[in-house]
C-alpha cells in the first residue's frame, strides 16, 4: 500500500518499492504505475501544470533575490497526469522557475519529470556550473529506479543543458538515451507532436524583457556597498563621488543588461568599460571645468579617479552578468575573467586610492 505524504512544495508524495538499478531490464505492460516490487524504496511524486499564486509569489521572491536559497524543489521524479509506462520522461532543474515553467508547459499531458539535483540553480547556469550535468543525470536515474519505471530508453532533457550533459556518456552509463528538446519549455507541445525541434525551437534569444527581470536580483547583490560608500562621501561633503558611486553602479546594473545587444565589443568586460567610460566622462569634466576654485593638479586627480573608478566598476558588473545571459560559453567566461580581472582591479585599485588621498586632502582644508 501506498503512503501518501505532504512535501513542502505542495506536492503528494507516494513511496513506492523499487527494484533494479539503472542498466537492469523492465516489465511490461502500459498501465499507471503503482507498486514497483523490490527491498530498496523509491518515492514518486505528483504535481501538475497549475501555477497557484503562491507558486506566482514565490516566482517573484526569487526575481527580487529574497532567500534565494529556498526556491527549490526536492529532486526526484514526479508524475503528471496519468502517465504510463510508454509516458515520456523530462529532465528539469531542481529550481522553482525551471521546475514551473516545464510543467505549466506541459499541462495536459501525462509524463514524469526527473528533476536533478542542481542546488536551487536553473539550468543554463547549472549546466555550467556542473550540477546539471552527466555524473547527477546517471545518479538520479539510478535513484529513482527509471529503468522499471519506464519501458523505453529516451530522456527530453533541455537544450539549454546540453553545455553539461554528455549524450553519449549517459547511454553508456543506463542505457537511456538523451534527447535535447526546444530551448523553450513553451515549445514542447509541438516539439512532442514529432519530437523533431525546428529552427526556430533551437535559437536561443535573450530579450529585452529576459534582461529586465534579470535586474532586481543583480541590484539586490550590491546594493549595500553602493549605499555605504554614497553615504560615507556625502557625509564628508562630496556630494559628487556620492553621485558617482550610484551612476556607476546604475551603469553596471541597469544600463548594461538594457542595451547589451547594440553595445559594440564582443566581451562583456570591454562593453562594461565602454558605458561606464560614457557615464564617467560627465564627472570627469565637471572636476575640470567645475571645481574653478582648486588647484590644477586637484582638479586633474579628481577628473582621472572618476574616469579610473566608474569605468572599472561597471566592467566588473557587466563581467559578473555573463553567469545571467546565454550570450556567453563557460570557456569564453574564464577566458575573460582571466584577461581582464587583473585590469579591473589595478584601475580600481589606483582609482580608490586617488579617491582618498583627494578626499583627505579636501577634509584636511587642502595644500
Amino acid at each position: 500500500m501506498n503512503k501518501v505524504l505532504k512535501n513542502p512544495t505542495g506536492t503528494i508524495t507516494n513511496e513506492i518499492p523499487k527494484k533494479g538499478s539503472c542498466c537492469s531490464s523492465s516489465g511490461s505492460g502500459s498501465k499507471p504505475i503503482s507498486i514497483l516490487s523490490g527491498k530498496a524504496q523509491t518515492v514518486i511524486k505528483s504535481t501538475s501544470g497549475d501555477i497557484t499564486p503562491a507558486n506566482r509569489r514565490d516566482h517573484l521572491m526569487a526575481r527580487l533575490g529574497v532567500k534565494r536559497e529556498q526556491h527549490l524543489i526536492e529532486p526526484g521524479l514526479y508524475t503528471m497526469g496519468k502517465p504510463t509506462k510508454e509516458s515520456p520522461v523530462f529532465a528539469s532543474a531542481n529550481y522553482t522557475l525551471s521546475f514551473d515553467a516545464l510543467r505549466s508547459a506541459l499541462h495536459g499531458n501525462d509524463c514524469y519529470i526527473l528533476v536533478l539535483d542542481t542546488k536551487g540553480i536553473n539550468v543554463w547556469c547549472a549546466a555550467g556550473k556542473g550540477t546539471f550535468g552527466t555524473d547527477e543525470l546517471v545518479h538520479r536515474i539510478e535513484a529513482v529506479g527509471l529503468n522499471d519505471v519506464v519501458n523505453h530508453r529516451t530522456l527530453i532533457v533541455p537544450q539549454l543543458g546540453a553545455t553539461g550533459v554528455d549524450a553519449r556518456e549517459v547511454r553508456r552509463r543506463c542505457e537511456f538515451k538523451v534527447e535535447f528538446g526546444p530551448v523553450r519549455a513553451a515549445d514542447l507541445p509541438e516539439y512532442l507532436k514529432t519530437h523533431k525541434a525546428s529552427e526556430e525551437m533551437r535559437r536561443v534569444r535573450f530579450t529585452l524583457y529576459d534582461r529586465i527581470v534579470l535586474i532586481p536580483v543583480e541590484m539586490k547583490n550590491f546594493l549595500l556597498p553602493v549605499l555605504i560608500a554614497s553615504v560615507i562621501f556625502a557625509l564628508v561633503g562630496n556630494y559628487t563621488a556620492a553621485a558617482a558611486a550610484v551612476a556607476a553602479a546604475f551603469t553596471g546594473l541597469v544600463l548594461f543588461p538594457i542595451l547589451l545587444p547594440w553595445i559594440p565589443t564582443t566581451d562583456f568586460s570591454t562593453k562594461g568599460f565602454l558605458i561606464g567610460g560614457l557615464m564617467a566622462l560627465p564627472f570627469a569634466l565637471n572636476s575640470f571645468y567645475g571645481m574653478t576654485d582648486e588647484k590644477l593638479w586637484l582638479r586633474y586627480g579628481w577628473a582621472l579617479a572618476y574616469m579610473l573608478v566608474i569605468p572599472s566598476i561597471s566592467a566588473f558588473l557587466a563581467l559578473n552578468f555573463t553567469g545571467s545571459t546565454t550570450f556567453t560559453s563557460v570557456t569564453g567566461v574564464k577566458r575573460e575573467i582571466f584577461t581582464y580581472i587583473p585590469k579591473i582591479a589595478w584601475m580600481f585599485g589606483i582609482g580608490i586610492i586617488l579617491v582618498i588621498v583627494l578626499s583627505s586632502i579636501k577634509i584636511l582644508g587642502g595644500i
